[in-house]
């Protein structure tokens, strides 16, 4: 009986954390929605501000920036966004599988208790760490952004570059490492975007064709144009990191559930087989008995 017992705790313990997992599944699943309308609905302004960037590269002659000119590479810098929280599968381990190929010389700025955790545990060279909420909205981004900029200003990095999961579908995030500075070809950007809104690039603005009139004065706008198209993506890569997160996790959860199940109805087979065969020896212990007797 002993084993039966046993038999009988696991179903139990089983049954109460794919009780949790199920909840997580759900919260996961509602985030989820959340964070892909998020992402979504940020792409058509990120792809109208690069298209308006990329026009005035190819077609300002005198066009002159810190965030365009290029310089010697000393120091890449890296902006690593991951989770704060486990349970999102591979999600994490994924990303950090690109980490070890880059040379030791570049530096981190991380966001995510994940990511701050490993360039740490590996050793590198941790600029700053930052964290966002699930909410993720901008004023909780701006201080990583902000900061990440002012380091490429300062010449503390050579380059600007993003490492995050973009969100492909609910079953599918990739990790990207994406180039942000110095702003040399936004077309390759341009066509990602393009391709993940679904339209056709024959649609956009013909820029070229037209006389572009700035107000203010082009100057003025070439000043801020760069940094806010800069803030923009980082931005989005962020909502996009978010959603994929929450799909990660929710596809775990759901398989973690899923498992569980498997696992008690399995168990249960070889806990009925076990109460079967107990039953089945005392049968025969009372029947060896009343033969005795006789």
């Amino acid at each position: 009986m002993k084993g039966i017992r046993e038999i009988k705790g696991r179903i139990k313990a089983i049954t109460s954390t794919a009780k949790i997992t199920r909840a997580m599944q759900l919260v996961a699943a509602s985030k989820m929605k959340r964070s892909q309308n998020k992402a979504k609905l940020g792409r058509p302004y990120a792809l109208l501000l690069a298209e308006i960037l990329e026009s005035l590269l190819e077609n300002s002659t005198e066009l002159k920036h810190p965030f365009i000119e290029k310089r010697e590479v000393k120091h890449r810098g890296i902006l690593v966004i991951s989770t704060d929280k486990g349970l999102c599968g591979a999600l994490n381990s994924n990303l950090f599988r690109a980490i070890p190929e880059i040379e030791p010389s570049a530096k981190f700025i991380a966001i995510g208790k994940k990511a701050t955790q490993y360039l740490s545990r590996s050793r590198r060279d941790l600029l700053a760490d930052f964290s966002v909420s699930d909410r993720c909205n901008f004023s909780e981004v701006r201080p990583a952004v902000e900061f990440a900029i002012e380091s490429y200003k300062k010449g503390e990095i050579d380059t600007l570059e993003v490492l995050f999961p973009r969100f492909i579908n609910t079953l599918s995030q990739e990790p990207q490492l994406e180039s942000l500075l110095p702003l040399q070809n936004l077309k390759k950007e341009l066509e990602l975007l393009h391709k993940r809104l679904e339209s056709d690039e024959r649609d956009k603005p013909l820029y070229d064709s037209r006389q572009m009139h700035f107000e203010p004065e082009a100057s003025a706008m070439i000043a801020e144009l760069p940094a806010m198209y800069i803030k923009q993506e980082i931005y989005q890569m962020i909502l996009e990191a978010k959603a994929s997160e929450h799909s990660a996790r929710m596809v775990a959860m759901k398989k973690a559930t899923d498992n569980a199940k498997d696992l008690v109805d399995s168990l249960s087979l070889e806990y009925n087989k076990a109460r079967q065969a107990a039953i089945t020896q005392e049968i025969l212990e009372i029947a060896a008995a009343a033969s005795s007797r006789a």
